[in-house]
């Protein structure tokens, strides 16, 4: 285990023990000095890699359903936790979380764990970290699934103009938006997360998903963050979004010459990022001829309401390559 780092902390192992439908043996990496990432690990460890990343506010749990049949398909999948998730060291103020950060982070984990011919699978702030890091490394990349996410970005001024107008109209909001059904519009997101006196990962999982979660997946959810200290994550990210369009803009210029294989899974029924799978099929060459797929039924999260459906689409689409 790495040096302790007394700015961090880490959700103790108890809190995870008989999750449903959860068996997965805990893993750790270091990926900067005193903070390390958990990851899953399972399946051949010669197999070819899936690469699984979550967003806000989830965890590796999310991927609950398409592990299994990816690991009987023979991949090596692995799922980590992004830092401040899950199981992973939690840094204990969001001034600590930064967008560049996290993509620092996650880069590292690639390549200290010597993940090569990868196949990710990307969705919500997974896309807006895992594309940036294909744009960083694109040598260790073979694949792109891409569902229900998207890349931010801006030209300058309107980079840094979009920033301050978006944080602005949430501080404006305050601890206002004390609950899902009050959000209205990203900033609403981006208040409710950061200033609301209560924010329950577990329900906005259930709110975001077209499936009646059971009350033991809503806790799973919640499991990770037991008292505000561990919450920081959650609580940092929406606030991130905006930080760096600019950089995001840079990413899209390098994703867009490159010719690797992109797979859009995008649902139905999500107003976050409907429309954005248009996007990605427009602008990456990769995306070309793909045989794309709208999963029916499927809100935000749809790795829960549909993760056997999309583990199958994307085996069937990956044995093809």
């Amino acid at each position: 285990m790495a040096q302790a780092n007394t700015n961090v902390i880490r959700t103790p192992d108890a809190r995870f023990e008989d999750l449903p439908d959860w068996p997965f043996a805990p893993h750790y990496q270091e990926v900067a000095p005193g903070i390390e990432m958990h990851y899953v690990d399972e399946g051949p460890r010669d197999g070819d890699v899936v690469l699984l990343l979550h967003g806000q506010p989830s965890w590796g749990y999310l991927y609950r359903k398409m592990i299994p049949p990816l690991v009987a398909a023979g991949y090596r999948v692995i799922a980590p936790d992004l830092i401040g998730f899950g199981r992973s060291d939690k840094p204990t103020s969001k001034d600590m979380h930064s967008y560049s950060g996290h993509v620092a982070w996650m880069r590292a984990f690639v390549e200290r764990m010597n993940l090569t011919n990868i196949n990710v699978f990307v969705q919500d702030w997974g896309g807006l970290i895992g594309l940036r890091v294909v744009a960083e490394i694109p040598q260790r990349f073979a694949s792109i699934t891409a569902g229900n996410t998207g890349l931010p970005e801006a030209p300058f001024p309107m980079s840094v103009i979009g920033r301050w107008m978006m944080r602005y109209q949430a501080w404006r909001k305050g601890d206002t938006i004390t609950s899902m059904d009050k959000i209205n519009g990203f900033p609403d997101w981006i208040a409710h997360a950061r200033y609301a006196r209560e924010f329950n990962p577990g329900a906005t999982l259930q709110s975001a998903t077209v499936n009646e979660l059971s009350a033991d997946e809503v806790a799973a959810y919640q499991a990770p963050f037991p008292d505000e200290p561990h919450m920081m994550g959650p609580r940092a990210m929406p606030w991130l979004v905006p930080s760096e369009l600019g950089k995001g803009r840079a990413a899209w210029k390098k994703l867009e010459q490159l010719d690797t294989p992109v797979l859009l899974v995008f649902s139905d029924s999500d107003p976050v990022t409907a429309g954005r799978d248009k996007e990605f099929a427009k602008r990456l060459k990769g995306a070309k001829g793909q045989p794309h797929k709208t999963i029916i039924g499927g809100g935000h999260f749809l790795q829960d309401d549909k993760g056997e459906e999309i583990a199958a689409h994307m085996i069937e689409w990956m044995k093809g390559l």
